[in-house]
């Protein structure tokens, strides 16, 4: 949709129109507290079947998109990774030529993988990048990605997409930087009932980050290379550092504490915690033990690492995209 709607039957007859919109069954894959089974919603009032699968199973995924003839869904790239260990006879023995749009969104996709999709299911995958607090900005369609793999897309309107610097001047396509949006009044960031952290999206009026780095091509496609933000996006998840380390801290024998994300197969990328002792050295288990009490599962670190120190800049603050490079095969530090 380019503009505004005059009412929600008006909003569901645009939508529907969309070609990224297809008729006919939508599957729900995810936890429907993920921001993207909420796309199922517009497909039940636009009266459109919606098939909801309780738990995700790769091959219980297939069938039913084989039996209900399944034309659209939304997944993240774990989805993707887990579809593709399935045996080749496993996978080839369901009917997946109903599906007209494959969305995914969450985290980036690892491009041998996003590829490996393609070649399987055709080009009905769609890549969506953007946040819940301003949707989607920009988006990438299978052919798009062929001709410029790695990329998130070409900005989409109202949005307008810019490069900075850290002084906040403004860089040429192919300069890596922090990446920033503008959008009118209506359609930027805002959290809610948070002003500080909703000033805190902003470098200046009317121009937010999401807190990712990267770079512009001269034909517009964004590509990610860094996060300024510090999370971790694991299977999709945002998981934000700074709740397990706070609690880690707490404990006597942790001296200093830092949470990154590392390279895992299965959800791109997993949280581990690299510890300074303060005293004798605890194991993996008890530190684990220990935050798992005091805050949500997911929330931990999967891994842990003890460390004679925690890596500084200059300046003497924590510097997460040098701890985070022995990980990573290349200069990109993040998954996919």
């Amino acid at each position: 949709m380019s503009g505004p709607v005059a009412d929600a039957s008006a909003y569901l007859a645009a939508m529907s129109a969309r070609p990224g919109f297809p008729p006919g069954p939508h599957l729900v894959c995810g936890p429907l507290q993920h921001n993207a089974p909420l796309t199922s919603l517009r497909h039940l009032t636009a009266g459109q079947p919606v098939v909801i699968l309780g738990r995700f199973d790769a091959e219980s995924f297939l069938s039913r998109v084989q039996k209900w003839q399944v034309a659209s869904t939304v997944m993240v790239p774990t989805h993707f990774q887990r579809l593709l260990a399935l045996p080749e006879e496993g996978r080839t023995r369901y009917d997946v030529s109903s599906l007209r749009q494959v969305s995914h969104t969450g985290s980036a996709c690892p491009p041998d993988v996003k590829r490996a999709m393609i070649d399987w299911v055709g080009p009905v995958l769609t890549e969506s990048y953007g946040a819940s607090e301003a949707g989607t900005v920009a988006r990438i369609s299978s052919a798009e990605w062929l001709a410029h793999p790695g990329s998130v897309g070409r900005v989409r309107p109202p949005f307008e997409v810019l490069v900075t610097d850290e002084d906040g001047r403004r860089l040429p396509p192919g300069e890596r930087g922090l990446l920033a949006f503008r959008a009118p009044d209506d359609q930027g960031v805002r959290y809610h009932a948070d002003p500080e952290k909703t000033q805190a999206a902003y470098l200046f009026p009317g121009v937010f980050t999401l807190g990712d780095i990267g770079y512009v091509d001269p034909d517009g496609y964004i590509f990610i290379t860094d996060r300024a933000a510090d999370v971790v996006v694991s299977g999709g998840v945002n998981l934000y550092p700074a709740e397990s380390e706070a609690v880690l801290r707490q404990h006597p024998a942790v001296a200093e504490v830092a949470v990154i994300g590392v390279p895992d197969p299965d959800f791109g990328e997993s949280p581990r915690a690299l510890v300074v002792t303060a005293a004798d050295e605890p194991s993996a288990d008890e530190l684990d033990r220990f935050c798992r009490e005091r805050l949500a599962a997911y929330k931990c670190p999967k891994s842990y690492e003890f460390v004679p120190e925690l890596v500084r800049n200059a300046m003497g603050k924590l510097d997460k995209r040098a701890m985070r490079r022995p990980y990573w095969r290349s200069e990109r530090t993040i998954a996919g």
